[in-house]
């Protein structure tokens, strides 16, 4: 269930975005003031902030500052203020949207929605960003390799081998599929090649390299990931 902290001043006006996204089935708390709603951030895992411009204590813009310096939580500027100027603030300081009152309580919950979307999709951008494998970590946007933690150099060819291996385990890729995808087509002459960077591959993310147990050879085919490191 998804969690939502509502930061706003007007007891009336939070009870009630509560209770119409309580029935939209999201999990809803309320925080009066600023310095209460900062403490509530510090302490909650929630995946939405609703958050006044103007509050007691601590301002919007203030707690979204913070925010931003710690977490990527979405965040929807609640605010009576209708200028260009305070919008665009908002958004500078990291806000995610920005509804003026007074506002709709259906329009509020479809921009709720489109934001934790949005919020879904780029933490599914960022999880495919990193590849996995026990202790083998590829970072696509980095184009770095980390095996054990520790960054391990690796020649164009031989990353393109290992980000394919990590984006099929357990399925033995046959050689001229391999060779297609990090060759480009140019299949003439790189049997061979593909051979060497293997090996040299293997060098860099097998235990024992002389006992592979993560690169196997598929006789015949060409050769399959195994994501336990064991022989299957």
């Amino acid at each position: 269930m998804k969690r939502i902290l509502i930061i706003e001043d007007e007891r009336p006006l939070a009870e009630a975005v509560g209770f119409s996204l309580e029935k939209e089935g999201y999990q809803v708390d309320i925080a009066l003031d600023g310095e209460s709603g900062w403490r509530k951030c510090r302490e909650g895992a929630y995946d939405l902030v609703l958050l006044d411009l103007m509050l007691p204590g601590m301002d919007g813009m203030e707690i979204c500052r913070r925010l931003r310096k710690e977490s990527d939580v979405p965040v929807i500027m609640l605010t009576a203020k209708d200028s260009d100027v305070d919008k665009v603030l908002g958004l500078e300081m990291g806000a995610d949207d920005y509804v003026t009152k007074p506002f709709n309580m259906r329009e509020l919950t479809a921009r709720v929605k489109a934001v934790l979307r949005r919020g879904a999709k780029d933490r599914e951008a960022r999880e495919e960003a990193i590849l996995r494998s026990g202790d083998i970590e590829l970072d696509r946007e980095r184009h770095e390799v980390r095996v054990g933690g520790r960054v391990v150099e690796m020649p164009l060819m031989e990353y393109r081998l290992l980000e394919l291996f990590l984006r099929h385990p357990g399925k033995a890729l046959p050689r001229e599929y391999l060779i297609g995808q990090v060759w480009e087509g140019d299949y003439y002459g790189q049997s061979k090649t593909l051979e060497v960077h293997i090996r040299r591959l293997r060098e860099k993310v097998e235990p024992d390299p002389s006992r592979p147990s993560r690169i196997i050879t598929v006789r015949g085919v060409g050769y399959r990931f195994e994501a336990s490191g064991e022989i299957s």
